[in-house]
């Protein structure tokens, strides 16, 4: 592992109110699958270059989360959604950057922040290379969501041995009506199932957090058990 740089940074909590929280960053060059399984399968998440997790002292509400993709069963809930759906198509390949992404990206994220109060500043192409297309070193995709020629949704991934990776979703507001965001999530479990794939791994799981809370119903799931280094065991539950 060729780890260009590490350092801790604190910083107000991005899902809890009144809380700081405590991350720790590695910045790795040309990091392979292995690698980059080995770090997820220990709670860590990647952008780009940039591997990171929570070490909060004080505090364990992040929660590692797993779907179990073998045992999972589509609900009529979840058949109605791809249903309703089944017009728009989508397309695997290496991570992009284009004109249409980052409008879509920004379209989203004002979306969000009048719907839930997150904070906006417009992308910066350099930041979006940085983030998602940069270090995806083979293992890691971008989903295109269209509706005819129009984007109208990016799914980052990545696909390790044993698993995808969920790394983020956006999507075009006036889609919102087709639920992308589970919808995409669906068609992460249906690729993995069908690649014979085990996990989706979901990130953080915050039951207080209204943006992380929903992942715990996908069942069923396993939660990390505490912070392991990756010179340690880890354990699933």
């Amino acid at each position: 592992m060729n780890l260009l740089k590490e350092f801790y940074l604190n910083d107000s909590c991005s899902y809890l109110e009144n809380k700081d929280q405590t991350t720790h960053y590695k910045v790795i060059e040309n990091c392979d699958e292995r690698q980059c399984s080995s770090l997820i399968q220990r709670g860590y998440r990647r952008f780009g270059k940039m591997y990171f997790r929570p070490i909060c002292k004080d505090c364990d509400e992040c929660k590692s989360i797993k779907i179990d993709v073998k045992n999972f069963e589509f609900s009529k809930s979840h058949k109605r959604v791809m249903k309703k759906a089944k017009h728009i198509k989508s397309y695997i390949q290496a991570p992009s950057m284009t004109k249409k992404h980052l409008q879509l990206f920004d379209k989203y994220h004002l979306y969000m922040r009048d719907k839930k109060g997150w904070e906006h500043s417009y992308v910066d192409p350099q930041n979006y290379y940085s983030s998602f297309v940069n270090g995806h070193n083979g293992f890691g995709y971008e989903v295109l969501y269209y509706d005819e020629n129009r984007l109208i949704g990016v799914d980052l991934i990545d696909v390790l041995k044993d698993g995808i990776s969920s790394i983020y979703f956006y999507y075009d507001p006036d889609y919102s009506s087709y639920s992308l965001g589970k919808l995409s999530l669906l068609y992460e479990i249906e690729f993995a199932k069908r690649q014979k794939k085990d996990w989706i791994y979901l990130g953080y799981y915050v039951k207080d957090c209204g943006s992380l809370s929903y992942k715990a119903s996908y069942k069923p799931y396993l939660t990390l058990e505490g912070r392991p280094e990756e010179d340690e065991d880890f354990s699933w539950v």
